[in-house]
């Protein structure tokens, strides 16, 4: 069900609906247009409701969940938190608005939003009627396809077929052209391969609803691109593109921003029997379109349709023989699939949305639709390989879930993808994480690194991955240059960028590491991964830094992990009786509930430095086989260990 706001519902209803003015600026609510001083300004139909919502609440507060009840269907996948901070973001810039010193928009950290500048409300009827400009999203709304799905309906069976399909033709057809072009000399960079940024497709079904089926041609595009011709071609992953959903930032500022020299842009119509998709390939540099087609199509026959559009790429493009054969195959995988398969494959995009969020409730949602996707094909190596990851990644974020519990369940879902498809990247890198995370076998670990980038070099989580595995060998130039293929592929990707300054932290390269860490957290305040800012401020003797940001974390006092680095804190700068203090209500909490024991043990070592009890909680944590010991070759948290025969024995059973 679709939840409105009762001015948007007044708004909807009533034909003089008010016109809001502030400064130089006009909000005309019946149209959802921004003008300033009298020039109509370009903005996307999300930012402008957001806009209209807190106008319509002036001096009040929006919380974040009133947000996404009013804004966001439900029914929706779609990132809600980087959705929202990109719309306010969008906003800010149109009025030339500061977050730091606001006029216009003023943030309440982690509670919503107040528009704080006097607005003046004036009804549409008291405005002349020349002087308001014809609703152009209705007038587009009546054009070529009448929508006939009310918004929070779920998705067409039909939806998943046709994204494929046109994922197809689109990257075969533009995997073609980029061959072409080279033959042409068009530009490449430095490293010799074209860079490519496939920017979310717009919806243009006027059903917020369904912007999870063009999300999901977005992803299947990418991931089509991706594995099409990785020697020649890269990619930019999802994370880092779906930053410009519902912006409007020029081109040549998104190549700047992504490194890339193409832009892939599209649209997606649709009604009950038909869809339109168009797609133009723009190369950024003078931001001429070099290809563009647009594809009309009917939904009664799905195979018949895919078979048509793959036969068409043969016919309509001209390729070498070796070429088409090379193509043939993935073309006839991808136009192959069930019924059950598209609903497996629904299922199993749903789930790395919300892996993607990279929080303990993210990954338990992720683990129900990888399971579902399962139960729906049991041969879907990619919904495998994401319960792997999401069990390799669960203990980490939810200390609730020992590791011991949850390694068999990764390492059993990663053997059965990679003996589902033994040429799927995703699947090679997810055993690699479970050797080791949980094996702590790092020749095996690195091969099946290897062999996934080999597989896919534009799999960005694969080169993430092996980057920080290279830091945890202490080979930390091997390290930086694998990350920086990471970052390539996914520039704004914020667990990139945090584990880039874990790896600084591990080099001992702690300014460099809090600059980094300081830049994520400009990003998301709440970032997990960033907190571990607080370490490299205690490396660098800044305790009181360490302190408030440990202040600024610590929402929940019943949290074992901040209470454990309090006692770290304050027992590294020194301040025995708080570091006691703190160490009790760790051990009172331990008394409770299920802990990792590394929590005490870095707990310990701040308030103990070197003496035994350090090496109590040590042998416990190799026991319970903890995965924060994957870092105790080269943390500097452990250095006051470091020199002891018994720290040493266990570095040597973990195989170092």
């Amino acid at each position: 069900m679709t939840h409105c706001s009762f001015p948007e519902f007044l708004l909807a209803m009533n034909p003089s609906a008010p016109i809001f003015r502030f400064g130089p600026y006009e909000l005309r609510s019946r149209t959802r247009e921004l003008y300033k001083r009298g020039s109509r300004l370009k903005v996307r139909p999300l930012p402008v409701r957001l806009l209209n919502l807190l106008l319509s609440r002036a001096g009040d507060v929006v919380t974040r969940e009133e947000l996404r009840e009013q804004l966001w269907s439900a029914e929706t996948f779609v990132d809600f938190d980087l959705s929202l901070n990109t719309c306010v973001k969008v906003i800010r810039a149109v009025l030339n608005d500061s977050a730091a010193e606001p006029h216009f928009i003023e943030t309440l950290p982690r509670i919503g939003y107040r528009f704080m500048a006097p607005v003046e409300v004036v009804s549409e009827a008291s405005v002349e009627s020349g002087e308001l400009a014809a609703d152009p999203l209705r007038r587009e709304r009546g054009a070529i396809f009448p929508v006939g799905t009310a918004v929070g309906k779920r998705p067409f069976r039909w939806q998943l077929p046709v994204l494929a399909g046109a994922a197809i033709v689109l990257t075969a057809a533009l995997g073609l052209y980029f061959q072409w072009s080279r033959s042409r000399a068009l530009p490449q960079p430095a490293s010799g391969r074209v860079i490519l940024a496939v920017l979310p497709f717009q919806n243009l079904t006027g059903d917020v609803a369904q912007e999870y089926f063009s999300d999901g041609l977005t992803d299947e595009m990418i991931a089509q691109f991706g594995r099409l011709d990785p020697e020649h071609l890269g990619v930019i992953a999802r994370t880092s593109v779906m930053h410009y959903k519902d912006r409007n930032e020029p081109l040549d500022q998104i190549g700047r921003e992504l490194g890339a020299q193409y832009a892939l842009e599209g649209s997606v119509r649709r009604d009950a029997n038909k869809v339109r998709i168009s797609a133009q390939l723009i190369l950024i540099k003078d931001q001429t379109h070099v290809w563009s087609r647009q594809y009309d199509r009917g939904l009664s026959d799905l195979l018949a349709v895919q078979a048509e559009i793959a036969q068409a790429i043969g016919d309509q493009i001209l390729v070498t023989l070796e070429e088409r054969k090379r193509l043939a195959p993935s073309l006839a995988k991808d136009t192959s699939f069930s019924p059950a398969a598209y609903e497996a494959y629904d299922l199993y995009l749903k789930g790395r949305y919300f892996w993607n969020k990279r929080t303990a409730q993210g990954l338990e949602r992720a683990i129900e639709y990888f399971q579902q996707a399962i139960v729906k094909d049991p041969k879907s190596a990619r919904a495998y390989a994401g319960l792997a990851d999401c069990y390799a990644l669960i203990s980490g974020y939810d200390i609730s879930v020992p590791a011991a519990e949850v390694s068999p369940k990764a390492r059993a879902a990663a053997l059965k993808a990679v003996e589902l498809d033994d040429g799927l990247a995703e699947a090679h890198t997810s055993l690699a994480l479970i050797e080791q995370n949980y094996d702590w076998s790092w020749r095996a670990a690195e091969k099946e690194y290897r062999l996934a980038i080999q597989l896919n070099p534009n799999y960005a989580t694969a080169h993430h991955w092996y980057a920080e595995f290279l830091g945890l060998q202490g080979r930390f130039d091997e390290s930086f240059a694998e990350m920086a293929r990471a970052r390539q592929l996914d520039p704004l990707s914020l667990i990139m960028d945090a584990d880039y300054g874990a790896i600084l932290y591990f080099a001992r390269e702690y300014d460099r590491a809090i600059e980094q860490f300081r830049a994520v957290l400009e990003m998301e305040p709440d970032f997990p991964r960033a907190h571990m800012v607080i370490y490299a401020f205690v490396e660098k003797g800044q305790f009181a830094e360490a302190l408030a940001e440990l202040d600024r974390w610590q929402h929940d006092r019943d949290a074992p992990w901040t209470w454990g680095l309090r006692a770290y804190v304050y027992g590294r700068q020194g301040q025995r009786a708080q570091a006691r203090r703190a160490m009790r209500q760790l051990e009172k909490l331990n008394r409770h509930q299920n802990m990792d024991p590394a929590i005490l043990l870095v707990a310990h070592i701040g308030v103990e430095k070197n003496a035994d009890g350090s090496f109590v909680w040590l042998q416990k944590a190799y026991a319970e086989h903890s995965t924060d010991l994957t870092a105790l070759k080269v943390d500097p948290t452990y250095d006051p260990l470091r020199s002891d025969a018994r720290f040493q024995a266990v570095l040597q059973k973990m195989g170092w």
